[in-house]
C-alpha cells in the first residue's frame, strides 16, 4: 500500500513541476516582450530629443591635478 501511495505522490509531484516550468516559460516570454517594448520606446525617445533624454548619462568631467616633477 505504501508503494501505490508514494507512485501516486511522484505523479502529482511531476505534474507540479510541469506546470511550474510552463509558468516560469510564460513568465520569460512575457519579460522578453516587455523589455523589448521599453527597449523601442527608449530609442524612439532618444531620437525625438536628440539623444539628451536617453537613459544613458555621460560621467561628470572633472578637472585633473598634474604635479610637476622637479
Amino acid at each position: 500500500m505504501g508503494a501505490v501511495v508514494s507512485c501516486i505522490k511522484a505523479v502529482f509531484r511531476t505534474i507540479g513541476n510541469c506546470l511550474m516550468a510552463i509558468v516560469n516559460g510564460i513568465g520569460a516570454v512575457l519579460t522578453a516582450i516587455i523589455n523589448s517594448i521599453v527597449a523601442l520606446f527608449d530609442i524612439i525617445i532618444s531620437c525625438l530629443t536628440c539623444g539628451r533624454g536617453g537613459g544613458r548619462r555621460r560621467g561628470v568631467k572633472t578637472r585633473s591635478h598634474h604635479t610637476s616633477r622637479v
